[in-house]
């Protein structure tokens, strides 16, 4: 299973917990005019208010976005901050029962006011401290009762606020390594104690520099010295998976038997940074999680946090940015010539939808790829933005024309079809009409060899309309196959 696959079919069942510092990201934009009459002070006037999930939050968020089901535990005030938490949380359908509600604490809330896009000033809620031991309490049997009903993994965000503190992070660490749950840090500070023997932790540079006493720059270059410096540490805590994130540099996993995995960005432009730590913990985790091999996991992870560092502000990735991100890059690296499952197509699709992209469909058995065929690709392609082919299965093909077709099997035809310019996708549909299909994609412009009438088309209810293509005279497969039995009963061949 490649992450394509992963992320179309498979990511949308993990169940994943997140513990840890949860915030509330507050952001008042205004405009500044005047000086106050009060005080020598700017006056800003607000004009828009917008609340994001921060913290551990934003993990949740990044996890929630790419399909999984995310539980989130930790610890808030009981104030109005908490209950813009909660309908943040809600909208990403995010479980919060985790989240104990503590009157002796406030929701921790960055509020940030900005006056023609600079931040003037920053204001913070928050009561920093371990929790009291009620509190932890309860969290932990929140863990437990979901470890019994069954997670795939547990991402433990650190930001020194107070929930993960050293005794109860090697709880969870150990509870985890129990049930064969792995564990993700995303650390605070140059103390790794706390964390020993988890799954991964995910320092970004400057956090791996503090935490090994050296100093290397983000630079190309010294992907061995960060190596030597994240399997000290891993040898050192016993940690499996030292992931150094870098930013628009990509990232650099270090893990058991040596093994050293280094992603390039993927970003073409950078315009900020801010949370693709977050996301690529999250994109990690999942992959992990979801049992892709380590490469295909940090591959992943990359791919989402290069898609967050091209917006600007927090921003969670979401899984059909991310799904068509992959298969975008499958193509340019000439690995998209393969056809597409059914959940991928339906993905795409929506992605294509969304973005008011028009949707081409066309079918059929494309046996000996000619000239004809070419044709009337092309002509289909120029009708709409993206043409996705359904081509029937061996196994139709049979049934259609016969125990002697097809002559090229389903795999080689989809391959020469997917590697032409004009079609976007290839799907293969094993029924003897695509109108099942056609259902599952909803294409705004359903396209039709031959001399068929548009209410004679299989599937026309489930597009927005049906064009009919005439075939190019002389051309067809049939044609090919006589002519060369004929050579062949001439001994000419």
């Amino acid at each position: 299973m490649n992450c394509t696959t992963f992320v179309a079919e498979k990511i949308q069942d993990l169940r994943i917990a997140v513990i840890g510092d949860v915030m509330v990201d507050r952001y008042f934009y205004g405009e500044v005019k005047r000086i106050s009459p009060e005080a020598p002070v700017p006056v800003n006037h607000v004009k828009k208010i917008d609340s994001v999930l921060g913290g551990a939050a934003n993990v949740a968020a990044n996890l929630a976005n790419l399909g999984c089901k995310v539980f989130v535990g930790g610890v808030t005030g009981d104030d109005e901050n908490r209950q813009i938490l909660e309908g943040l949380l809600e909208k990403e359908n995010i479980d919060f029962t985790g989240l104990v509600r503590s009157r002796r604490r406030s929701t921790i809330t960055k509020m940030r006011i900005l006056g023609a896009r600079q931040q003037m000033l920053r204001l913070d809620f928050e009561d920093v401290g371990d929790l009291f031991p009620e509190e932890t309490d309860q969290i932990k049997q929140w863990l437990l009762s979901l470890m019994d009903e069954g997670i795939h993994g547990i991402a433990m965000s650190d930001y020194a606020k107070g929930v993960l503190s050293d005794a109860f992070c090697q709880w969870v660490i150990r509870m985890a390594d129990a049930h064969h749950i792995p564990v993700l840090v995303d650390p605070k500070g140059p103390h790794w104690e706390k964390y020993e023997g988890c799954t991964f932790i995910t320092p970004n540079l400057k956090e791996m520099c503090e935490a090994a006493g050296q100093t290397v720059p983000n630079e190309d270059g010294p992907v061995l010295q960060i190596a030597q410096m994240a399997q000290m540490a891993r040898e050192r805590y016993r940690i499996k998976n030292v992931v150094v994130t870098r930013s628009e540099k990509g990232m650099t996993l270090v893990g058991e038997k040596r093994m050293v995995i280094h992603s390039p960005a993927s970003a073409l432009e950078v315009f900020d940074v801010s949370g693709a730590g977050d996301t690529a913990a999250a994109a990690l985790l999942a992959a992990a999680a979801g049992g892709l091999p380590l490469p295909e996991a940090v591959y992943m992870a990359n791919r989402a946090a290069g898609i967050v560092v091209g917006k600007v502000g927090t921003y969670p990735v979401h899984r059909d940015e991310l799904l068509q991100d992959l298969l975008n890059e499958e193509r340019k690296l000439g690995y998209g010539f393969r056809p597409l499952s059914w959940k991928e197509i339906a993905d795409l699709a929506q992605i294509w939808h969304k973005g008011g992209e028009k949707i081409v469909f066309t079918n059929g058995c494309f046996d000996i790829l000619h000239v004809g065929h070419v044709s009337y690709l092309e002509k289909a392609a120029k009708l709409g933005k993206h043409l996705i082919v359904g081509l029937n299965s061996d196994d139709s093909v049979r049934r259609l024309k016969g125990e002697t077709r097809p002559l090229v099997q389903e795999l080689d035809r989809a391959r020469i079809l997917a590697s032409l310019a004009c079609v976007d996708a290839v799907v293969i549909f094993r029924e003897d009409t695509p109108e099942k299909l056609i259902r599952t994609i909803r294409p705004d412009i359903l396209v039709k060899g031959g001399d068929y009438r548009p209410d004679q088309v299989a599937g026309r209810e489930y597009a927005g309309k049906v064009e009919i293509i005439e075939f190019e005279e002389g051309y067809s497969t049939t044609g090919l196959v006589e002519r060369i039995a004929a050579l062949v009963k001439a001994g000419k061949l």
